[in-house]
């Protein structure tokens, strides 16, 4: 009988960092991984797509279009992967989603039109939303509850700390080799790497899961007990899990829609912004570094954002992101200069990083082990769809206006909107914070 379907009794599974450090490590590794697969687009492409690709600069929603394709694939992936996951394994999909990586680096290094780039992200989308999901729901697996905050800053740090460096190594070898040259090069030996090593290095950690559950159905769990949502049964239908977080439970539904928010921003800062900071006058590699900055400033500073989410509850850090990278998102058309953009992306990333793993870490907290995985699928698949919205509102904002600069005034408005949505509907959820404990 496989690991994936084991029935393994509560006690040989125990939770925690340390006790699972190996696999943790393991897991880190491979979210690192994709990250800078998914890096690797985010400074060379807007700007070389008109040089290379004849995309008129004014043409946003033709710009845009390989983000749709990236957010509907990779939304809709990640709700197939954590319900698949319950059935065939984390370890599995995981593999599956590197597999699906393999055209990548080809359709962009051989690429005859802007077409083919936008078939290249429908491949990264199921890379994304099977490989990116795994290492999520695998953390959470082999985590006690408390600990998750530090889970998942942890595992949002690797990957976009790797997709701040991917930025900036890919803009450097775009000047030295060219871009579609650089892009083959780099993704394909990202891509081998990381099929390797998922082969080899990880493993299954559905039974952690199941041992989490049979240790609160026979109620010998160590630790804080978390109060699971109710109104949702013990092994629910997907159609069931998908209702249920989408907009039946006030605190889940408040959750996904702040996950759409703040992918509205991240597809502002992937295309608009570099194209916005290109027209003002820097080159592709100071470009490269505002881009890395804000993404390196967002993955570092999970480290302590997750973290800090263990001790104050999820809540307060989720609306303070929000309302941060909202600041930071209009201070982008209010400031001028090299050094004042590098500022921006700075407090972008550390609002970014307040918010993105606390919401997963607070979708997690409330969800039952059992449909746990689906939980967090349907979360990120309204999350990574506010790829597909936001490149369709915000082109279609920017396209009506001739300008890029709307595009952010309509971002920084919806996050507002957006923080305050979670103030007035989502309860906290931690454990301890539940009872007005300590954490």
């Amino acid at each position: 009988m496989s690991p994936a379907h084991a029935a393994a009794p509560g006690d040989d599974y125990p939770q925690g960092i340390r006790a699972n450090l190996q696999q943790f490590v393991w897991q880190a590794v491979q979210v690192f991984l994709v990250g800078l697969v998914l890096g690797m687009e985010r400074t060379v492409l807007p700007v070389v797509a008109a040089r290379d690709f004849g995309v008129p600069p004014s043409s946003f929603l033709y710009l845009l279009a390989f983000v749709i394709a990236f957010g509907l694939v990779k939304g809709a992936l990640n709700f197939v992967a954590g319900r698949l996951s319950e059935r065939i394994g984390r370890k599995a999909v995981l593999v599956l989603g590197w597999v699906a990586a393999l055209p990548v680096p080809l359709l962009i290094g051989y690429a005859q039109s802007w077409w083919w780039i936008v078939g290249a992200n429908l491949f990264l989308g199921v890379n994304q939303g099977l490989a990116w999901s795994m290492t999520v729901t695998s953390k959470v697996d082999i985590t006690r509850a408390e600990q998750r905050g530090l889970a998942t800053g942890v595992n949002e740090f690797a990957g976009y700390a790797a997709v701040g460096l991917a930025g900036l190594t890919t803009a450097w070898l775009a000047q030295r080799f060219g871009p579609r040259e650089a892009l083959l090069g780099f993704a394909s030996v990202v891509i081998a790497i990381a099929l390797l090593t998922a082969l080899l290095f990880v493993r299954e950690t559905l039974p952690w899961a199941r041992a989490e559950r049979q240790r609160h159905a026979r109620g010998t769990h160590a630790g804080r007990r978390p109060r699971y949502a109710e109104g949702l049964a013990e092994h629910p239908s997907s159609r069931q899990v998908f209702a249920y977080v989408s907009w039946r439970h006030p605190t889940f539904s408040a959750l996904c829609q702040a996950g759409v928010a703040n992918k509205v921003a991240d597809t502002l800062l992937w295309v608009l912004f570099p194209l916005y900071l290109h027209g003002r006058g820097l080159g592709l590699v100071q470009v490269g570094w505002v881009s890395g900055v804000y993404g390196i400033s967002w993955g570092v500073s999970q480290l302590w954002t997750g973290p800090l989410s263990d001790r104050i509850g999820r809540r307060a850090p989720v609306v303070g992101g929000l309302w941060l990278l909202a600041a930071g998102v209009a201070a982008c058309v209010l400031v001028h200069g090299f050094a004042a953009w590098l500022a921006a992306a700075a407090a972008m990333g550390v609002g970014m990083a307040l918010l993105y793993p606390n919401l997963i870490a607070a979708v997690a907290d409330i969800a039952l082990p059992s449909w746990r995985s689906s939980a967090l699928g349907t979360y990120r698949y309204w999350r990574d769809t506010g790829y597909a919205i936001g490149a369709l509102v915000l082109g279609l904002v920017a396209q009506a206006r001739g300008a890029i600069e709307p595009a952010f005034w309509v971002t920084a408005a919806w996050l507002l909107l957006a923080g305050a949505w979670v103030w007035a509907r989502a309860e906290e959820t931690h454990p301890a914070r539940l009872r007005g404990e300590r954490p």
